[in-house]
């Protein structure tokens, strides 16, 4: 048996027309009040799992690397402290013993959390966090973050994915697997990035879902919306079509990463409507269990 947590990392503020790719700012602009430089405020949120055995951390967060002048172009909430590592510490969690990382896929605002501060990486403290856990990814995703297109080359980091590679802790998913436990498994999807990894969690007749960007946060299950980074926006939308309606009569809770102000729901169908049902509303440490 798991005990769950959402655990806030550092914030950022990214282009609201990136975030809502075919969406027209009149749209979005009711969901989300954008700044003076057109950028939303956007979480970064980990999903915690706990049981007497082990702790599994899926995501990392943008973390606090970045530079002071890219900090400041990402709107990195807070950038001169690790939000991520101060929230586990709340909870009575170090880094250290964490066992599992699992990574959706490598972005820097998914990943980028496993790197120190920027002043400790100054200082010479470049090693990654977490030295004690297996960094799960899928075998899709790394590669396409060794080898990015052009188009999305800038949200890899590309010292970090070396890292990960040399640090002999990487364990990639390729099929079906389930190397965390029996009641975890894992899906891929291709439309935001190649071999996004998805963990699910099951509890009796109840399950979690970690949506990364297939579904970012409650705008984004409108299956009709999609990201300017999406990288196949089409194949997104079909597979979002796809995962909403084959769980729309399970007991599903959605976790999303990036929405800022509710940290999962569940959903449910109104004719071709897709409508959000019992949110739960941010809090930077916040117990899940109860819901399963």
């Amino acid at each position: 048996m798991f005990q769950l947590y959402s655990i806030e990392g550092n914030r950022q503020k990214l282009d609201g027309g990136s975030m809502f790719g075919n969406a027209p700012k009149a749209l979005w602009e009711k969901w989300f009040t954008p700044d003076e430089k057109n950028r939303i405020e956007l979480a970064c949120r980990s999903l915690l799992l706990v049981s007497s055995e082990k702790k599994i951390l899926c995501e990392t967060g943008i973390g606090a690397f970045f530079s002071p002048d890219l900090a400041a172009r990402y709107g990195v909430e807070e950038p001169s402290s690790h939000k991520l590592i101060e929230n586990l510490k709340a909870l009575g969690i170090d880094h250290q013993e964490i066992d599992f990382v699992v990574l959706s896929h490598l972005h820097f605002d998914h990943a980028g959390g496993l790197l120190p501060s920027y002043e400790e990486i100054k200082k010479g403290n470049d090693s990654l966090l977490f030295p004690n856990a297996q960094y799960i990814t899928s075998k899709k995703a790394f590669e396409r973050a060794l080898n990015p297109h052009r188009r999305d080359q800038a949200s890899f980091i590309r010292d970090l994915v070396e890292k990960i590679e040399r640090s002999g802790r990487l364990l990639l998913i390729d099929g079906d697997s389930h190397p965390i436990g029996k009641n975890i498994e894992f899906f891929e999807t291709n439309g935001h990035t190649p071999g996004q990894l998805h963990l699910v969690l099951k509890e009796g007749e109840n399950k979690i879902v970690f949506c990364g960007d297939l579904i970012p946060g409650t705008a984004w299950v409108n299956p009709s919306i999609s990201m300017g980074y999406d990288r196949f926006a089409e194949l997104l939308l079909d597979e979002k079509k796809s995962f909403l309606e084959k769980n729309l009569h399970e007991k599903t809770l959605l976790f999303f990463t990036h929405d800022p102000y509710t940290c999962a729901a569940q959903y449910e169908e109104d004719g071709k409507k897709i409508n959000i049902k019992n949110p739960l509303k941010e809090m930077k440490n916040f117990k899940l269990t109860s819901l399963l």
